[in-house]
């Protein structure tokens, strides 16, 4: 009898893994049924009756009307009464833009082939171009001291290079006189302007974020096409796009901005229009711009639209140089002076074509914002997160080198190791998951979930990533002035972590909390089902969804289960260097989806009042997706080998948050017997998952103290140049001449053993190791050139 139950447990436990359909599962049932009572010892009448009790059960399961009759249609009815209900805003940013990679990782059973199938991404040659080009000049026209501490605004010259080289046009398409460029390009174009100057990075890549053009691109009537985005193109119009008020910062669905539909004056015609009020404020451009994109909230109280009074949140496109009007003021965001200020609208009457997409968009505005945003969120601070990051590796890396303490270079030391590690390996996460997310926004995407997972992500990681190399440097990253790279880059790090959706919220409400509906297979169908106004097409997409959602958890343990027992080491993935990684990945991603279907079942709608697990949940879900990003830009790259250890390490970094994460989120869920027993199938025999060891790191620092090609992959794309006037420019010659003479002051230190015991750089040291042969005459130049270069790396900048 125990043989041949354990026989039909494993049957039962290989069916749930490989995701067998019903019928499998209902002949299955059957024999197993008709086997248990026979070796029970049943009389034939009792196996008879279990027998056609279990057919019964098989009937209702298989014939759909039955099923919605008898089974669904009581299940309907509950989760009808459970589901919280959702507003309007809440309806539409849960169903704006599309699900990719991250319907993979909450499948728990990620495809990898299909993501290292994905073409590489790869910019074009007038793309190209345009970086060695314009890019390069505009960098070289950059003085961020005499910007930031002196005139607090781009010069007029770089202001009009950039309308000239259609810097604000990168996202209009060439039939409208932009440039037409790919995410990939912009990305680039932004990541390298933001390793030379903050202040412009956010000036360029502004209006081709969330923005007029973006918005009118997508939802513009042709005529608005036609009219504003060539002078938008051309830096004739420059744009800004006002949200947030002082009543509205994170909640930006609750403006308090309105408009009401109305007849009144315009170009001394009467016509029917909006009579607006608004007062926004942290509008970057707004200060300068002659074209102000605003949302606000829609009313027709005369109903002369239609028969809804409130419409909804709606957004126009509005000349700044209207009557009512009010805008040219500044803040001053930490001393980075881009522009950004406050504007407010008194009784400004604009007609109603000045709606987006005219009348038939009104009261579609939140809609048409959470896609848009989706998009710009993907792109602008990722890609300067990233230009921050790759300065800091490349310079702060030559610095550790180039720089001198108890008589060897910082970045020999463990302590400092440590840090140039962290700065290493997660620029090197960042620029994956870069390049990822400009891959799928480029292959049609409008990714809702993967933005916010690479807006917070990156903006985070430059956060650690800048502060450590601020440890590094020291004096010379705290003292402002020509000198210093890095310390507007310290400056500027809140602006990010804050605008475009501040990184608390991101983590605690977005990531997962969206994810968890949106990316999921089977949840948003189950919504959409129970808040559909036909009851019977309603009941029957239930039906699909609620029964689809059952087989996909049962399956989901059953991997859960397995993966944890045998620590994903019998999972199928590509061969391959990375394939430990992608083993643990799936393993991960199976656990993840199961934690996440559990919570949902037991929490109900007060998941999303449990920050702090959700928040939990976030880590897990973004740090999957950074190992996939790893793993897919090694790949692309055809796996040097050399640059395994920032693979390794960045992939031990990501598992060991998501390994904190699990057992954090376990020992705080509310409902003690169910953590208890999600982490026994997912983590059987514990976690294991710890912080990258120190040899690793050891490999992944020494990458950034020396010239190499690896060096120059993991900062490619930034401005870097040669001249000795700039602070880059010396240390890029610092570092080779130090390297150079380090073979020769080693012979120096072997000399000093036979009795020299003056400082080995004092020129009575190096004249009498040139007169005893020790070095020759070119290698005491190399020395005295390598130590002046070095004490001018050093230096920083005093003030009267």
């Amino acid at each position: 009898m125990l043989p041949i139950l354990l026989l039909l447990l494993v049957l039962f436990f290989v069916l749930a893994y490989l995701r067998a359909p019903l019928r499998i599962w209902s002949a299955a049932f059957l024999v197993a049924v008709g086997a248990i009572s026979y070796l029970a010892g049943a009389s034939t009448v009792l196996i008879l009756e279990l027998v056609a009790v279990a057919v019964a059960l098989v009937i209702v399961a298989n014939v759909a009307p039955l099923r919605l009759n008898l089974l669904t249609r009581p299940l309907f009815a509950l989760f009808k009464r459970m589901l919280p209900p959702l507003s309007d805003t809440e309806r539409e940013a849960l169903e704006s833009g599309t699900v990719g990679w991250d319907g993979e990782l909450f499948s728990g059973h990620p495809d990898w082939d299909k993501l290292l199938s994905t073409p590489v991404p790869t910019l074009t040659e007038a793309e190209q171009a345009f970086i060695d080009g314009p890019v390069e000049q505009l960098c070289r026209m950059l003085d961020d001291w005499q910007i930031v501490e002196h005139d607090q605004d781009l010069p007029p010259e770089v202001w009009q290079f950039l309308k000239q080289q259609r810097f604000f046009g990168m996202i209009i398409p060439p039939q409208y006189g932009g440039l037409g460029f790919s995410a990939l390009a912009h990305s680039a174009v932004i990541m390298k302007i933001s390793s030379r100057s903050i202040t412009a990075a956010v000036t360029a890549m502004v209006p081709n974020s969330l923005g007029p053009a973006e918005l009118l691109l997508h939802y513009g009537t042709d005529a608005q096409k036609d009219y504003y985005l060539p002078r938008l193109a051309s830096g004739e119009e420059i744009p800004c796009f006002a949200l947030t008020g002082p009543e509205a910062g994170s909640d930006a669905a609750a403006i308090p901005d309105s408009g009401i539909v109305c007849k009144g004056r315009f170009d001394g015609e009467d016509v029917l229009g909006i009579r607006l009020n608004w007062d926004k404020r942290y509008i970057t451009l707004g200060p300068v711009a002659s074209l102000l994109g605003l949302a606000f909230k829609l009313y027709d109280p005369d109903r002369l639209l239609g028969d809804k009074e409130e419409i909804g949140i709606t957004l126009a496109l509005i000349p700044t140089d209207l009557p009512g009007i009010t805008i040219g003021n500044r803040h001053h965001p930490l001393n980075i002076p881009f522009m950004n200020g406050p504007n407010q609208g008194k009784d400004v009457f604009i007609p109603l074509d000045f709606m987006i997409g005219g009348s038939e968009r009104a009261g579609q505005g939140w809609r048409m914002l959470m896609e848009s945003l989706g998009v710009g969120r993907s792109i602008s601070l990722p890609a300067l997160s990233t230009g921050a990051g790759k300065l800091a590796c490349r310079a702060t890396g030559a610095y550790a080198r180039i720089r001198r303490q108890f008589k060897l270079p910082i970045g020999q030391m463990e302590g400092v190791e440590e840090a140039l590690t962290r700065i290493a390996g997660l620029t090197y996460q960042m620029d994956a998951a870069r390049t990822l997310t400009c891959a799928a926004v480029d292959a049609g995407e409008k990714p809702a979930v993967l933005s916010a997972i690479v807006k917070y992500g990156l903006t985070e990681r430059m956060r650690q990533v800048i502060n450590d190399a601020m440890d590094v440097q020291g004096g010379s990253g705290i003292c402002l002035g020509p000198r210093n790279y890095l310390g507007r880059l310290y400056q500027s790090i809140p602006i990010g972590i804050t605008v475009e959706g501040a990184n608390i919220l991101t983590r605690t409400l977005i990531i997962f909390g969206q994810g968890a509906i949106r990316s999921h297979p089977y949840v948003l169908k189950e919504m959409h089902a129970v808040s559909n106004p036909d009851p019977a097409a309603g009941r029957l997409q239930f039906d699909q969804a609620f029964f689809g959602h059952v087989a996909f958890t049962v399956s989901t343990t059953a991997r859960a289960l397995w993966s944890g027992l045998t620590a994903g080491w019998l999972l199928p993935v590509p061969a391959g260097p990375c394939r430990r990684h992608l083993q643990k990945a799936t393993r991960r991603s199976s656990a993840f989806v199961l934690t996440a279907d559990t919570a949902m079942l037991v929490l109900g709608g007060g998941l999303k009042r449990k920050e702090k697990l959700s928040g939990r949940m976030a880590d897990i879900l973004s740090n999957l997706y950074l190992v996939s990003a790893v793993v897919k830009q090694f790949s692309d790259r055809g796996e040097p080998a050399e640059e395994q250890v920032l693979v390794d390490w960045a992939c031990a970094e990501s598992f060991r948050v998501i390994d904190h994460a699990f057992l954090e989120f376990y020992r705080n869920f509310p409902n003690r017997p169910v953590a208890w027993l999600l982490r026994l199938l997912t983590f059987p025999f514990g976690f294991h998952s710890a912080a990258p060891v120190d040899k690793l790191g050891h490999q992944v620092a020494a990458l950034l103290l020396a010239p190499g090609a690896t060096r120059d992959r993991l900062t490619a794309g930034i401005f870097v140049p040669l001249e000795q006037t700039e602070p880059l420019g010396r240390l890029e010659d610092a570092l080779v001449k130090v390297i150079a003479a380090e073979a020769v002051e080693k012979k120096i230190r072997q000399a000093r053993t036979k009795g020299a015991s003056v400082d080995q750089h004092q020129s009575s040291v190096l004249d009498a190791a040139v007169a005893s042969g020790i070095i020759s005459a070119d290698e005491q130049a190399l020395v005295i050139a390598a130590e002046a270069a070095r004490r001018e790396v050093i230096r920083v900048d005093d003030f009267s």
